[in-house]
């Protein structure tokens, strides 16, 4: 039987029937009906922060508060290559140009002591990327960007429920973007939000996300179309009722991971960060020095019907796309190139059996091809 990298978690089916059988009577599919409401109002305790914006999308999330920022036209947005094209596709998109800052080899996240020799005139923010359910050094970022007046925006698209001391990872920086998308730890098919603080930002993301309307003859924005729909909050109110149980089972499944592939010489893995509530996201393994290369432990798992994913693998300053920006090119950020090209993600979501982990492992360790 085959073995995907993810699977969705989802309700029940006679449970998202029940959630969205009102929608009959009312017949509100979007423009923020009360599934929507209903979601973002939970979202802000489960979350504890201040203030959720619902979007269709993650990536529409992230373009989004780029622009709620007002970020100059033109001018340099500090991130990390290592990510998803999502992220260094809404700078550009938003006329602000990307410079590439390399990471670090222990968690992957943005290496905050090259940070500070990426700053110019031009700098206007820096948007880190929590990686694999890892978290940046949230502290330093900040004080680099307290120090020289940039927005901080996280894309935190793989950090959602994640707490560093006690505090939810939705309430660092100015903003920070979830998505949740249906491969996500929490999804709504497809879905994203974005999390803040500042009161005023709520009426402007409104704006953005629904072609500026403001009354049934008031348009005072010229805004786009980025609503989440009914059905998709409907989703998201079931999910969220299981979230912590689903997270529950990821770490199970992780900690299997680690027995048999912890202290194997050659494989890398992750070390679980200090005083961080883990949402168990992905489960990345480096091959550096192991008996196989990692695209060869790539092809070995596929052969046995596995499916694994070189995430994130090539870097995004090495898309065609951006050839001609500055700082492009995977040369110039060494260790992310270093890592992408050794790490695969490996199957991991809540449904996934301790049994079915065994069998990866055995064929990864060469004991079942």
């Amino acid at each position: 039987m085959s073995i995907n990298v993810t699977r969705s978690s989802m309700p029940l089916f006679e449970e998202y029937c029940e959630e969205i059988k009102d929608l009959w009577d009312s017949r509100w599919l979007t423009n923020m009906g009360a599934k929507h409401k209903q979601l973002q109002a939970e979202l802000e305790k489960y979350l504890d922060t201040a203030y959720v914006a619902l979007y269709t999308n993650g990536h529409l999330a992230l373009e989004n508060v780029i622009a709620a920022m007002n970020l100059p036209q033109g001018s340099e947005v500090i991130t990390t290559p290592f990510t998803f094209a999502s992220t260094t596709h809404a700078i550009v998109r938003s006329g602000l140009v990307p410079v590439f800052c390399d990471i670090n080899d222990v968690d992957y996240t943005i290496d905050t002591t090259k940070i500070e020799a990426l700053i110019t005139d031009k700098t206007s923010a820096i948007i880190p990327v929590h990686v694999y359910g890892n978290i940046c050094n949230i502290d330093e970022i900040q004080q680099i960007a307290d120090k020289h007046g940039l927005k901080v925006i996280y894309d935190a698209a793989h950090a959602f429920g994640v707490v560093k001391n006690g505090v939810n990872v939705s309430n660092f920086g100015d903003a920070s973007m979830f998505s949740f998308h249906a491969t996500k730890v929490f999804n709504t098919i497809e879905g994203g939000a974005v999390t803040f603080a500042d009161e005023s930002l709520m009426q402007v993301l409104k704006d953005m996300k629904n072609f500026g309307i403001r009354g049934p003859e008031a348009v005072a924005y010229v805004g786009g179309n980025a609503k989440m729909s009914e059905f998709q909050a409907a989703m998201g109110l079931c999910n969220l009722r299981h979230v912590d149980d689903e997270i529950a089972k990821r770490k199970a499944v992780v900690e299997r991971y680690r027995f048999h592939l912890s202290n194997v010489g050659g494989i890398k893995i992750c070390a679980e960060q200090e005083n961080v509530k883990s949402n168990y996201a992905y489960f990345p393994v480096v091959f550096d020095g192991y008996k196989y290369t990692r695209d060869e432990v790539f092809e070995l798992l596929k052969s046995n019907e596995i499916v694994a994913r070189k995430y994130f693998f090539p870097l995004t300053n090495s898309f065609e796309c951006y050839k001609d920006y500055p700082t492009a090119g995977a040369e110039k950020t060494p260790v992310a190139q270093y890592i992408a090209d050794r790490v695969l993600t490996l199957p991991l979501y809540a449904d996934l059996t301790l049994e079915d982990v065994d069998r990866i492992c055995n064929v990864i360790l060469g004991c079942c091809v």
